[in-house]
């Protein structure tokens, strides 16, 4: 049995139907009631992975745990070790952690501290562990969504900086492997897409894939951060501007470990906009 938390998200969506096909018995586990969607045949439970308490129940009889921090969990919560020793007191073998490739490029980063605890509580604990460093998502692009629809407009910061951003369902795809298959024990991947694209180049395949213009406005670090704060702690905007508009040489590298894990090259920008096309209509 697997259990996956963030079942709900942009890479929990794509890893849950992963497992089901490949056979698994998989809990998909969600702080809300069962979403809908869910592939025929797996269990949902609501629980918090922010609550060792609340996941003891649901980690019993697992042999592998899918970790994902959410939304506030990862600026605060109990100690990691607590997860942990829940899991491995319930009998798990394997666990997978996503972390953030920031770990690896700007270690002293605050907005990653979180993470740095779970990633230290996950090599410390008795199971075998994963941890995955992603850079950042093509499904930011999400964010668009609304401007390209009423306006055909994409507005971001950098127009011209390029970095390479990976596709959710290829993180789905590495973790699934690393859930399930020997080899991956005590390995830490980062994951990234197959080239370094610039907001203004996604924004020229935005427009190919709709047939219509999109156009593309750049906006000043101040005016990103405003918007930034709507939907960010204050702690992490800076941050995510500085590698957004100064990366350092390691974010804009193409890792090979996705490729060596799947045996083929990380999905173009473009693959996830095809996919992803109703929402920017």
């Amino acid at each position: 049995m697997i259990v996956v938390t963030g079942a709900t998200g942009n890479i929990g969506r794509a890893l849950v139907p992963l497992l089901t096909e490949a056979g698994e018995e998989v809990v998909a586990v969600s702080r809300q009631q069962r979403p809908h969607g869910l592939p025929a045949g797996v269990r949902h439970a609501r629980a918090d992975v922010g609550s060792a308490a609340s996941m003891r129940p649901v980690l019993d009889g697992a042999d592998a745990f899918f970790v994902l921090l959410g939304g506030e969990l990862n600026g605060h919560g109990e100690s990691p070790k607590a997860l942990l020793d829940a899991a491995e007191a319930a009998g798990v073998q394997r666990v997978v952690l996503l972390s953030s490739q920031i770990n690896s490029t700007r270690p002293q980063a605050v907005s990653h501290a979180r993470l740095r605890e779970f990633e230290a509580a996950v090599r410390a604990a008795g199971p075998d562990f994963t941890v995955l460093r992603p850079g950042g998502f093509a499904s930011n692009a999400f964010a668009w969504a609304e401007s390209v629809r009423t306006k055909r407009t994409v507005l971001a910061p950098f127009g011209e900086v390029a970095l390479p951003v990976i596709d959710p369902a290829d993180i789905a795809e590495v973790a699934a492997a690393a859930l399930r298959e020997d080899g991956h024990a005590g390995r830490t991947y980062e994951l990234t897409g197959p080239e370094p694209i610039s907001p203004r180049r996604q924004a020229a395949v935005i427009s190919g894939a709709l047939g219509e213009e999109v156009a593309f406005v750049e906006l000043s670090r101040e005016d990103a951060h405003a918007h930034m704060a709507r939907f960010m702690p204050e702690e992490a905007i800076g941050g995510t501007l500085d590698i957004l508009g100064v990366p350092l040489p390691a974010e804009q590298e193409i890792s090979p470990d996705l490729e060596s894990v799947l045996h083929r090259p990380a999905r173009p920008f473009g693959e996830w906009i095809a996919r992803n096309l109703p929402a920017f209509r």
